[in-house]
């Protein structure tokens, strides 16, 4: 697999060239997309198992309105009570305060070595450069992130990282990093591996890192969910603990955590609930906790009319494994920290004209939203999001001009009912070799449609036209 782009250059990004290499691979593409869709279906498993899985939908989505919109009163609520439980609270306005203000914890003790869990909050700060820059040693700890940094590639997915690559691949990037046997893909072997690479890094490390799922404004708890206990070893193994928190994780009450344990691993992997629903509090003897609540664009998000429901998302993934574009095109052709419909909705807030072709890499199909634990509309927002990129002018000359002859066309009911009965006639008789040319994008990786004998207009005027008549 070829190592990805700088997803923190200012390069605008090409979904369909990145697309385009990821297709090329037919193996991991059909491994891609048979396994998203697999986590697809045993979702609407474990949903279909819950008689109330539409109300708790409801309900959680009302929750993070709610929380939402009062979200200057639980952030400090928050902060009031993790530092009554011995908590230190930090406020970062952006990443660069964020990376700045880990540094400075670490720099103080003396700290070389940070374990992390997963964080996509992190990856969006591009701490682990910032920190390895000054002299600090990250090692994430996540079986699928460990493989991603070894790999030197970000995430291509927000729950199952590495989810693009095939045992063979990993099987590679061990023997080049690790040291494992460069032909033995056995995906036991290759866990036990990395079990026995990190299990030490944790016993020296100085500190320890996790994102956060949920912060109950309540109680000043930051909640991880996790499967592989890393999570729990980086917050309590290390002396010194760090939680990275989005402002946008905050839930108000203890009860409200329910809810969302019930939904996050069902729609994210098709089970009933994660193996480690973590909870950290207070600092345990002899340590000391750090937690650091991050805006870096939320606010600005909130403050959008059309886009503050992205701020719901509880990262389960749920709108990537069910999206035919993502499942074909892979992660890494997003060119940032979010891919899939999520990506689509989230990243042109950070910068809208380097990820202004995402929101066109959808079908506008409705499933994303459909599985969504928190009811986004996230194909609605898509959709906005291509009104603003045409207003401002983000589009490609090609793409511009031909919106514009099919809004011509689509207009005048005459002259679409001849066109398409023309190109009917045309898929029907012209050569295979004047169809498939570098000019039909369809027909670059799919087969044209078979035309229909005739066209609806056709057969109404034929049928039910003669049946008004009679």
């Amino acid at each position: 697999m070829g190592k990805s782009n700088d997803i923190f250059s200012d390069k605008k990004v090409d979904h369909v060239k990145g697309s385009r290499q990821f297709i090329a691979d037919e193996p991991h593409i059909a491994f891609h997309d048979k396994r998203l869709w697999t986590l697809r279906e045993l979702r609407d498993k474990e949903a279909h198992g819950i008689a109330e899985w539409e109300q708790l939908r409801e309900l959680a989505s009302a929750i993070k309105s709610h929380t939402l919109t009062h979200l200057a009163d639980y952030l400090e609520e928050f902060e009031r009570n993790a530092t009554a439980n011995g908590v230190t609270v930090h406020w970062a306005k952006d990443a660069v305060e964020h990376n700045r203000i880990v540094h400075e914890i670490l720099a103080a003790r003396g700290v070389d070595t940070l374990v992390k869990s997963k964080s996509m909050l992190t990856e969006e700060c591009n701490m682990r450069p910032y920190l390895e820059e000054r002299g600090i040693t990250v090692v994430e700890t996540d079986l699928g992130e460990r493989i991603q940094q070894l790999d030197d590639e970000p995430p291509s997915h927000i729950v199952v990282p590495a989810v693009h690559k095939l045992a063979t691949d990993v099987a590679q990037t061990f023997a080049d990093t690790i040291g494992t046997d460069r032909n033995n893909a056995d995906p036991h072997y290759l866990a036990e591996g990395m079990r026995q690479d990190t299990r030490p890094y944790f016993i020296k490390a100085g500190a320890g890192m996790t994102g956060c799922n949920f912060a109950v404004a309540e109680t000043g708890t930051v909640v991880t969910c996790t499967n592989e206990g890393n999570a729990d070893l980086s917050g309590n193994v290390p002396p010194l603990y760090i939680a990275s928190i989005g402002i946008e994780k905050l839930i108000p009450k203890m009860e409200h955590l329910g809810v969302f344990i019930r939904m996050l691993s069902r729609s994210a992997l098709g089970s009933p609930i994660t193996q480690y629903t973590s909870h950290f509090r207070a600092p345990r003897a002899g340590g000391e906790s750090h937690f650091i609540l991050v805006d870096n664009g939320r606010s600005d998000r909130l403050a959008m009319d059309d886009f503050w429901y992205s701020l719901k998302c509880i990262r389960c993934g749920a709108c990537m494994n069910t999206c035919p574009v993502y499942r074909r095109s892979g992660g890494l052709s997003y060119g940032g920290v979010y891919a899939g419909p999520i990506g689509a909705i989230i990243n042109p807030t950070f910068d809208l004209k380097k990820y202004s072709a995402l929101p066109f890499a959808s079908t506008l199909n409705g499933s994303c939203s459909n599985v969504c634990p928190v009811k986004i509309n996230i194909h609605e927002q898509i959709y906005k999001w291509r009104q603003i990129v045409v207003e401002q002018g983000q589009v490609s000359f090609v793409k511009k001009e031909s919106m514009k002859l099919a809004g011509k066309l689509l207009a005048d009911p005459k002259r679409y009912r001849a066109w398409s009965s023309g190109a009917g006639k045309a898929l029907a008789s012209l050569p295979r070799a004047f169809l498939y040319n570098p000019f039909n994008a369809w027909g670059k990786q799919r087969e044209l449609p078979e035309p229909p004998k005739q066209t609806f207009h056709q057969w109404y005027a034929a049928n039910r036209k003669q049946e008004n008549e009679a």
